[in-house]
């Protein structure tokens, strides 16, 4: 059975914002489950470390104001999985002092993202970043100017500090994934419905196992629970972008599966996260 009045709190991802959360709020207020958003899109030129400890502030105060004391749990996109996870694993994790019971990431950069090393590619950076022009980044994107893109390269020092905190064994960590399970161009059109990746020698390489952004491989966090959606390919046929990442947060069957976590904590994964090779 869910803990009774847990609330759930919302973090939103890289230059985005709370409003990613409005086809989930309803389910979340239907099902009498408080929710905590925290707003961080004012901070974009603070590096990680700032930001999650600008998230452990807005826990505080929020318990404060409403009296709460006990668990929550942590709904999160993209990035936001990882400033959740900064907080919890690298300020907090000696102290243990936030109490969290699960953490649920929708298509989470945890080992770092492959698309912010592609984009300072020499060869291949401009060209991606042009056809991402005005869908995923503005139009007048530097990669080099942006902090957090930095950051989030897989040999960055916030990337290096995730890997060494090694998690916590008293939060449940679930991550909701998609692939484009049947080769649909749809799927991400900037990519002809594939996503980049970087290969285990340093090459680039383009799979259908990722979201168009994050590929599966940046999201696996050892011994965490995972669910590769869809769960019946059929659904590409019908609405493939509501699977790539930019559409993970309003995806109804994503929606069903982060409620499905909230209200019954004891809810199975599909599967546990492979080591990343």
């Amino acid at each position: 059975m869910r803990r009774e009045s847990c609330p759930a709190v919302l973090v939103h991802g890289w230059r985005s914002h709370p409003g990613v959360w409005k086809r989930l709020i309803p389910h979340l207020e239907a099902a009498k489950i408080p929710y905590w958003i925290y707003d961080h899109s004012e901070m974009g030129d603070a590096v990680p470390g700032e930001t999650a400890a600008a998230f452990g502030d807005f826990l505080a105060l929020t318990r404060d104001e409403t009296g709460y004391a006990g668990p929550v749990d942590i709904v999160c996109h993209s990035m936001g999985t990882c400033i959740a996870r900064y907080l919890l694993e690298v300020i907090d994790g000696g102290r243990r002092e936030e109490r969290v019971g699960q953490l649920i990431g929708l298509g989470p950069p945890n080992n770092g993202s492959s698309i912010a090393e592609l984009f300072s590619d020499p060869e291949y950076g401009p060209e991606v970043v042009d056809r991402l022009a005005g869908v995923f980044v503005p139009r007048t994107f530097d990669p080099e100017d942006d902090v957090i893109v930095q950051e989030f390269r897989p040999g960055s020092r916030t990337i290096a500090a995730l890997r060494g905190a090694k998690g916590r064994d008293d939060i449940a960590y679930r991550l909701i994934l998609a692939a484009n399970l049947t080769a649909t161009p749809a799927f991400f059109p900037c990519f002809e419905g594939k996503t980049w990746t970087l290969g285990p020698d340093g090459e680039w390489l383009t799979t259908y196992a990722g979201d168009g952004i994050v590929p599966l491989t940046d999201s696996y966090l050892r011994g965490a629970g995972m669910d590769i959606l869809p769960a019946d390919p059929v659904a590409l046929a019908e609405r493939p972008e509501q699977y790539c990442h930019i559409g993970l947060p309003r995806n109804p069957e994503v929606i069903a599966r982060v409620m499905e976590y909230l209200q019954n904590p004891a809810t199975r994964p599909g599967s546990v996260c492979p080591e990343r090779e």
